[in-house]
């Protein structure tokens, strides 16, 4: 399934014209890379990436970063490394560790240029492949939205701006009616 600009646009709240036009070829890009080939999966992954980045505006994150100074889970271990290496990209991609497994993912170099990662391609590659690389096309399928939600925030934060994106998005892409995102852990 290939996402045209007026589907993208109905599919993510709040993505503007704009944001459509630079976003669609590297979104249908990623799609294809990851698998993200349902329908089903698909409004999960734009409902998670709409969240992430408040409807394809933000492939940076809004804080400094400076909470995830010192992280050694998120392989931040020398100064300054919480802000270098805030969350980027439509899944916002944080953590030293990330940029460098990504880096060696993609062969370019995110660590030594993390801005990288605002680029409307990386941004949204870097979003595929975290999606992948965490398992959640097979959640997807089983329509696990909290476990997918979890896997990519650590937590529930934004979890009624997800599910009303999810629900937007299942509509605009024709998910059979009556889906509704299973919230049970």
């Amino acid at each position: 399934m290939q996402l045209t600009k007026q589907l993208l646009m109905a599919a993510v709240t709040g993505c503007t014209a704009a944001e459509a036009d630079k976003f669609l070829k590297p979104l249908n890009d990623t799609l294809v890379r990851y698998n993200i080939s349902t329908a089903l999966r698909i409004a999960h992954f734009l409902a998670q990436i709409g969240h992430e980045s408040v409807g394809l505006d933000a492939v940076r994150e809004y804080a400094s970063g400076a909470a995830y100074e010192g992280r050694k889970d998120l392989g931040n271990v020398m100064p300054g490394d919480g802000v270098r290496f805030r969350g980027r990209g439509l899944i916002q991609i944080t953590g030293r560790a990330n940029y460098y497994a990504l880096s060696q993912a993609f062969g370019v170099d995110f660590v030594a240029n993390p801005v990288l990662l605002e680029q409307p391609l990386y941004a949204a590659l870097s979003a595929g492949w975290y999606w992948k690389g965490r398992g959640l096309n097979e959640l997807a399928d089983g329509n696990f939205f909290l476990t997918i939600t979890k896997r990519i925030n650590g937590g529930t934060n934004g979890l009624a701006d997800r599910e009303r994106r999810f629900l937007v998005a299942a509509k605009a892409l024709g998910v059979p009616g009556g889906v509704v995102p299973k919230v049970a852990a």
